[in-house]
Order: C-alpha cells, then sequence, then structure tokens
C-alpha cells in the first residue's frame, strides 16, 4: 500500500536518459517525492565496450532512488508495477521508449513531458538541432500533458529563448535543460489547463545519423555554418579529401568564392555554393582535436585542396 505525499508535494515517477534529463530529476527530488525512475538499460560503449549506465541512472543512484531499466514497457506486469506505485504524476524527459497507454492513464494527473522545442514546431527526436539548422531566431521549452500521438498533446506551458550566431547545440542544450527543469515544477504547482496546440506550423525533427554530418560544399556558407553548429557535439560534422575523414568541430562565415569544397588560402578557408566557411577547430583520424592553425602545422593543406573527394 502506497503512502501519501507531504504536504504540498507529489508522488513521482521520472523518466528519461540523457544528460538533458538531469536537472529536471534533481530539481524534481527536493521539490517533491520521485519513488521511481525510469531510464534506459545500461550499454556497453567506448572501445572497451564496457557497460555504462546513462546519466539519469547515475543521478539517480546518487540521489538514493529506485532505478528501473526494462527494455520494452507493454508487457502487462511493466503496467502491474507502474501502476502500483501510486503516482500523482509521471514526468518524462527524453525518455527514449514510447508510453503505452497503460503508463499514460496510471497517474492521477498522467504524465507530462518536457519537449526541447516551441511545439508545435519540431515534434520528434531532435528540436535542438533542427531548429539551429533551420536557421530558426528562437526556441524553447513546452511542457506537454502527453497522449497516445509524437509530441501532440495538448500544452501546458512554454517558454521560448533565442538562438545567437554562435549557439551550438550543445550550448542551446544546456539552457533549455535549465529551463525544462524550472518550467516542469511551475506546471506541477500550478497545473494550468491544457492548451491543445495550433493545427498550423506542425514541423518534424527526424532521427540524426552520422551521415548526416557530411558537408555538401555545393550549399552557401550561411547554411553550412548552421550545419556545423547544430551538430555540435553529435552527431559532429566532417569532410573528405582523397577518402581521409576530417572531422570539422567549428568554423566561421569567411569572405572568398571558388570551386564549391575547394581550399581559398592558408587559413583552411573553404569555398562553397556562395561565399566561404572557415574552418576553425578540426580533428584528423586518430588524433586530438585542435585549433586549425596547429592542425595545419603538421597536416599541410595547401590552396586548391579539394574536400569532399
Amino acid at each position: 500500500m502506497t503512502q501519501p505525499a507531504g504536504k504540498g508535494r507529489l508522488r513521482l515517477a521520472f523518466m528519461g536518459s540523457p544528460d538533458f534529463a538531469v536537472p529536471a530529476l534533481r530539481a524534481l527530488a527536493v521539490a517533491h517525492d520521485v519513488v521511481a525512475v525510469y531510464c534506459q538499460p545500461p550499454k556497453p560503449a567506448g572501445r572497451g565496450k564496457h557497460v555504462h549506465k546513462c546519466p539519469v541512472h547515475e543521478a539517480a543512484e546518487a540521489l538514493g532512488i529506485e532505478t528501473r531499466t526494462p527494455a520494452r514497457l507493454r508487457p502487462p506486469a511493466e503496467a502491474q508495477a507502474f501502476a502500483a506505485l501510486g503516482l500523482d504524476a509521471a514526468v518524462v524527459a527524453a525518455y527514449g521508449l514510447i508510453l503505452p497507454p497503460s503508463f499514460l492513464e496510471a497517474p492521477r494527473r498522467g504524465c507530462l513531458n518536457i519537449h526541447a522545442s516551441l511545439l508545435p514546431r519540431w515534434r520528434g527526436a531532435a528540436p535542438i538541432q533542427a531548429a539551429i539548422l533551420a536557421g530558426d531566431a528562437e526556441t524553447g521549452i513546452t511542457v506537454m500533458q502527453m497522449d497516445a500521438g509524437l509530441d501532440t498533446g495538448a500544452m501546458l506551458l512554454r517558454a521560448a529563448i533565442p538562438i545567437g550566431p554562435h549557439d551550438t547545440a550543445a550550448t542551446i542544450h544546456d539552457v533549455l535543460a535549465q529551463l525544462g527543469a524550472s518550467l516542469v515544477l511551475r506546471a506541477l504547482a500550478e497545473n494550468p489547463p491544457p492548451v491543445p496546440q495550433p493545427e498550423q506550423g506542425v514541423t518534424y525533427a527526424a532521427k540524426l545519423a552520422r551521415e548526416d554530418g557530411r558537408l555538401d560544399w555545393t550549399q552557401d556558407a550561411a547554411a553550412l555554418d548552421r550545419r556545423v553548429r547544430a551538430f555540435t557535439p553529435w552527431p559532429g560534422t566532417f569532410t573528405t579529401r582523397n577518402g581521409t575523414v576530417l572531422k570539422i568541430l567549428a568554423a566561421e562565415l569567411a569572405s572568398g568564392n571558388g570551386a564549391p569544397g575547394t581550399v581559398l588560402d592558408d587559413a583552411l578557408t573553404v569555398a562553397c555554393g556562395t561565399d566561404a566557411l572557415r574552418l576553425t577547430r578540426v580533428q584528423a583520424p586518430g588524433g586530438a582535436a585542435m585549433e586549425a592553425s596547429a592542425f595545419l602545422r603538421g597536416h599541410p593543406v595547401p590552396p586548391g585542396t579539394v574536400f569532399g573527394t
């Protein structure tokens, strides 16, 4: 038999996996009674393929909260175990599994999702990257009441932040992670009325793959600059020269014209479909990340070199 939460405190489950979800978990653990955390199972990673726990798993253990890592949620036993928690609500942030109806309906106040976009723009798996890639002037957090659709639930609260000309997915991620933590606390405390998402303006952010980071030098420099920033740190961007991959960790817009992919000077300025992009931080296969000036001292790239080959 479950015990009631303390005055003003809700009995919650938290469901999330990556770094993005950790600030929300920590904030909720202070303000409410988080009785269980659901996250992705430990997985082998790195060169040694050692089994690693996801960031939420590690944070939950540090907080002393029971952690559950089911590979699937649809088995009846999982639904029964979740219902037995006697929850007021569940909070979901980049969990990685789709919640079946049995989970969505079990908590008294349902399941709330912290989504890293201003819905209905950029529903889906990679909203931060999509917003930068598209050149959006702003992005934000939407806390929504979950339903069976893909990020289609009614909105409870939204908050926006600007996207600056030098922002990367990493910088936006960190700001939104903190904003999501504060916004979900407000949603639980204020219990605002749900507002259906508008039917207009719906866009989708597809799941990313490493190959998406390949730079197409026929695109204009501004688009390639956004791609480098959007895909920092993952999946990263790269180009090739004679079949050898060069990772591009940072770049900046530059002046210059030439055949797309052609190196224009001794500072790794590369011609694009329109204008040029200067590579400022790069990494060769098996090498360390370094500033372009340091890289060029050990790996000369003379003007006229063509990338994308």
